[in-house]
C-alpha cells in the first residue's frame, strides 16, 4: 500500500467513527451505554428497533418526514427549473438583483420565519400538515435549486434551443424532452440538496406541526423519562435517519461529482 493512500483511508475511518459508534449504541441498552466504555455491545439487543417499528409515534415520524421532504423536493425542482431557465437564457431589468435576492433568502436563519409561518398557516388552516412544512422549506430550497440549475443551464449552448425551434419543437416539448435530459446531472444535484436540507431541518418542521405531521426529529426530542433519556432508543432512531440520506447519495453520487466540477456545489 502506498503511503499517499494511507492518509485518505485514515481520514475516512475517522469520519466513519461517529457513525459506527451510533450504530453500536443502538444495539445496547441504556444501562450498558451509561456503564462505561465498550467497542462492541456486551448485551446485544434489538429492543430499540422493535420499539420504533411497533410504536406508531415512532414509525409515523419517519413516514411524515419522508412525505413532506419528498413533496418539498418535487415542488422546489418544479418551480426552480423554469426560473433557472429564465435567468440563464434571458436578460431583463433587475435580473441580477432578483437573483441575489433569492440567495439572501437562503442565507437567512430559519428562526426568523418560524413565527410568521406559524401565524399564517394557522390562519389559513394548513397548520400541522405535510404541505405546511414542505412550503416553508421551499423558501430556502428554491433559491438554492435555482442557483445550482442556473449554473448547469449556463453550460448548455443556446444553439440547442434554436435548433429545436427550427425543427418544430414547441417550448414545453423542447424543455421536457430535450433540455431537462441534457441537464439531468444538475437536476440530480439540486434534488439532493433540497432533500438533505428538508430532511435535517428541525426548527420549522417542529414549529409548524403538532400531531398529524410531526417529523421524526421532533419525536427524538421527546424521549426523556423519569429515568433519564433512553439513549439506546435515540441511537437506533438516529441510525435509521441516516439511511434515507445514504440512499439518495448513492443514486446521485456521480451527479454530485459533476456539480463540484462545474463549480456550483
Amino acid at each position: 500500500m502506498q503511503k499517499r493512500s494511507i492518509v485518505p483511508i485514515v481520514y475516512i475511518l475517522f469520519l466513519m467513527l461517529p457513525i459506527y459508534w451510533l450504530v453500536a449504541m443502538s444495539f445496547k441498552t441504556t444501562n450498558e451505554i451509561l456503564a462505561g466504555f465498550s467497542l462492541f455491545p456486551q448485551t446485544f439487543t434489538l429492543e430499540a428497533y422493535q420499539t420504533i417499528f411497533t410504536d406508531p409515534t415512532w414509525y409515523w415520524g419517519y413516514i411524515n418526514s419522508i412525505i413532506y421532504v419528498t413533496l418539498n423536493t418535487v415542488i422546489s425542482i418544479a418551480v426552480a427549473l423554469p426560473a433557472a431557465y429564465a435567468f440563464s437564457r434571458y436578460r431583463f431589468l433587475g435580473d441580477k438583483q432578483l437573483f441575489f435576492w433569492l440567495l439572501t433568502n437562503r442565507m437567512a436563519p430559519a428562526a426568523v420565519f418560524a413565527l410568521p409561518f406559524f401565524q399564517l398557516y394557522s390562519a389559513i388552516g394548513i397548520f400541522d400538515t405535510h404541505l405546511a412544512v414542505a412550503l416553508a422549506h421551499c423558501l430556502f430550497n428554491i433559491p438554492l435549486a435555482v442557483w445550482i440549475l442556473e449554473g448547469f443551464m449556463g453550460g448548455v449552448p443556446k444553439e440547442l434551443d434554436e435548433t429545436a425551434y427550427v425543427d418544430g419543437y414547441s417550448f414545453p416539448r423542447f424543455f421536457v424532452t430535450i433540455f431537462i435530459p441534457t441537464i439531468k446531472a444538475g437536476v440530480g444535484v439540486a434534488a439532493f440538496f433540497c432533500f438533505m436540507f428538508s430532511w435535517v431541518e428541525l426548527l420549522l418542521a417542529k414549529t409548524l406541526t403538532a400531531v398529524e405531521a410531526k417529523p421524526i426529529a421532533a419525536t427524538m426530542t421527546r424521549t426523556a423519562s423519569s429515568a433519564g433519556y433512553e439513549l439506546g432508543l435515540l441511537a437506533a432512531a438516529g441510525t435509521l435517519t441516516i439511511i434515507p440520506g445514504a440512499i439518495v447519495i448513492y443514486f446521485v453520487r456521480n451527479y454530485i461529482a459533476k456539480g463540484f466540477a462545474m463549480g456550483r456545489v
